[in-house]
């Protein structure tokens, strides 16, 4: 059953939907296929959308393919609180148990990447393997957003806007949505997004507390780092993730630097898998489904992925 969002989530397509309950709240997926597990997990401005592609071709591979809309987005419940990067860890490892695994491959883009980054860290045995979707490990991103004002891209300049009450939630959501428009095209290559996916993406920030919960992940972020919450977090993340790594990332991306991203390697312990995809900006798995499913089905494939 639908939980909120209505019909700028709840999309027709060769998938499934459904209301997972796990880690005290529900969660919206949608899941196809049978197989081994694959729990995909997106970013932002975006919802479980970003995954339609892989859900049909991780089907056709032999995979049991579920995209999670993350707390406080798309048809996932909106709690008042809960939204730090160990509470959506969690989030997710208790999906993993409620859908009957005891793990899973996770893929996530973005915020849901540093969602992954963290399930590795914080739940380790719930996590198969790991795949990084244009984002920098944790650490990494703290350091690329304390570097000096002529570091910081765009993006960066985002989430420090966004630290302020009120006021961004309702430019998020101003004529429709029009900041996530801008936002899709700034971020991407050439030629990417099309008129439909805009409009899904701006259909679903204007959900209902989705603008003000996608927020919070971002304050959350930034405001931690002198908190004792934030240093516990930091001190967490320090330990090797052994588990195998493959880690994507567009060369045309503007909001993580290569360097940065390529610099997670030291924190991986594990086999690790690099790859920079051309002509690829920061939404890798729409801009180029066709190159990001060879790399990660040829890893997946692998019994035995480098180092």
């Amino acid at each position: 059953m639908p939980v909120t969002g209505g019909s700028a989530v709840y999309l027709d397509g060769p998938w499934s939907h459904r209301s997972v309950s796990a880690n005290g709240s529900r969660f919206h997926i949608a899941e196809s296929g049978e197989g081994p597990l694959v729990l995909m997990l997106h970013g932002f401005p975006q919802f479980w959308w970003t995954w339609r592609r892989q859900l049909t071709s991780l089907a056709g591979a032999g995979f049991r393919a579920v995209a999670s809309d993350l707390r406080g987005y798309g048809g996932s419940d909106k709690p008042p609180r809960g939204y730090d990067l160990i509470t959506a860890a969690s989030d997710a490892a208790g999906l993993i148990r409620a859908l009957g695994e005891a793990n899973a491959v996770v893929v996530g883009h973005d915020w849901g990447a540093l969602v992954a980054w963290t399930m590795a860290a914080y739940h380790p045995k719930v996590v198969r393997r790991l795949a990084i979707v244009s984002a920098a490990h944790p650490l990494r991103m703290r350091a690329e957003m304390l570097a000096g004002p002529a570091h910081r891209g765009w993006r960066n300049g985002n989430t420090l806007g966004f630290q302020l009450p009120v006021l961004p939630e309702s430019r998020l959501v101003r004529r429709n949505a029009e900041q996530v428009a801008r936002m899709l095209q700034a971020w991407s290559g050439p030629g990417w997004p099309d008129r439909e996916t805009e409009a899904r993406y701006r259909a679903a920030m204007v959900i209902p507390s989705v603008a003000h919960s996608a927020l919070e992940y971002h304050r959350w972020f930034l405001r931690s780092w002198l908190r004792t919450d934030g240093i516990r977090y930091a001190h967490r993340m320090r330990a090797p993730i052994g588990v195998p790594t493959l880690h994507l990332h567009g060369a045309m991306d503007p909001c993580v630097p290569t360097r940065g991203a390529q610099a997670s390697a030291r924190y991986v312990d594990g086999p690790y898998r690099w790859r920079l995809v051309e002509g690829a900006g920061h939404f890798l798995p729409e801009e180029q489904p066709d190159k990001f499913d060879s790399a990660l089905h040829n890893w997946l494939a692998d019994p035995e992925p480098e180092r």
